[in-house]
């Protein structure tokens, strides 16, 4: 959004603002005459279909998304509900919409359905990155659901013509990410001298891509990208979680010295691994590289560093949602929708 809105787009965000969507985080925007926001569930079809009418969008952007693995195990309907359901009405919503544009707008206009690495299910150490066309095997009901929502997606372009495309990304890190996610939680348990809970041996290995780049990279496929065609989104950065654990704690050692704690590698604490913990994802992002000319900018040590950097410069923003004070400001927010 920021990246749509600094090259001169006008951008209307909708999004539900559950107890992840954190109105703080966009502080920074919202002065601007060219953003606009919406507080809007994915299962009002008719409140979408009517800000869609409104806002008469050249393209629309499908990024929400229940997320977290492992409340997709402790609650799985809420899931299927926004990643299935919800896409559904937004694909039905984007399709009449469509339908109705004049010649030159129809030709413009573009669906992106935003989805995860995770759909492919799980490699070996050895094996080689996702590609494309690889099998789905999703393993977790977060996954499933996503992959669900693949199929819908493509669905509607090749029964509807409606003119989607399809990305499907490595794990993102960065800025404003939500304390439930590895890395934040990493850092923010190094910073309140808490122990670092890494899952079974740590040896489950991700692709890890910043969001910045993640960004550059939908702008291109928006850009430039085929409708019908899929674009796997990788980072080329690889990293066992006990490795990207250690890797952040030896940051902060660096940034943010705690000589009462000695090095923050002795917060770390081996927990019972999680139900279906898939070992390895890794993307091969050959495709839109030789096709669209996309690759990311940012490696282990550069990306990484500039995240550690942003959460210790940050504070107040984690801190008013670990304390919950966030939820205030949302609150208020919903009162005036």
């Amino acid at each position: 959004m920021r990246l749509l809105l600094k090259t001169g787009h006008e951008v209307l965000n909708v999004d539900k603002l559950t107890y992840a969507g954190n109105s703080e985080s966009l502080n920074d925007v919202t002065g601007s005459t060219k953003y606009h926001f919406a507080q809007l569930d994915l299962l009002d079809f008719t409140g979408i279909r009517a800000i869609v009418q409104e806002f008469q969008p050249d393209a629309i952007a499908h990024l929400a998304a229940e997320s977290h693995v492992d409340r997709s195990i402790d609650g799985p309907r809420v899931f299927i509900e926004t990643n299935v359901v919800g896409t559904f009405n937004l694909l039905q919503v984007s399709l009449e919409y469509w339908r109705q544009l004049a010649n030159v707008r129809a030709s413009s206009f573009r669906f992106l359905h935003v989805s995860t690495d995770e759909v492919y299910g799980s490699l070996g150490l050895r094996d080689s990155g996702f590609l494309e066309t690889s099998s789905y095997d999703p393993h977790s009901p977060y996954s499933a659901s996503k992959a669900a929502s693949d199929h819908l997606a493509r669905a509607w372009q090749t029964t509807y013509g409606l003119p989607v495309l399809v990305t499907n990304c490595s794990n993102n890190y960065g800025p404003y990410q939500f304390p439930e996610k590895l890395i934040p939680v990493v850092i923010l348990k190094c910073l309140r001298g808490e122990p670092i809970p890494v899952y079974g041996k740590g040896e489950n290995v991700r692709d890890w891509l910043h969001v910045e780049d993640h960004c550059a990279a939908l702008m291109q496929v928006l850009a430039a990208g085929v409708p019908g065609e899929t674009y796997n989104i990788g980072g080329n950065n690889e990293k066992s979680n006990l490795e990207l654990v250690r890797l952040l704690c030896q940051l902060l050692d660096e940034l943010h010295p705690n000589h009462e704690i000695g090095s923050y590698e002795n917060l770390i604490e081996f927990v019972s691994d999680r139900p279906g913990h898939d070992l390895r994802y890794a993307i091969d992002a050959t495709k839109i590289k030789d096709e669209l000319g996309w690759e990311p900018a940012e490696d282990f040590e550069s990306g990484f560093r500039k995240t550690v950097a942003w959460y210790l410069e940050h504070r107040p923003w984690w801190e008013h949602i670990l304390s919950g004070e966030y939820q205030l400001q949302r609150q208020g927010t919903e009162s005036r929708a």
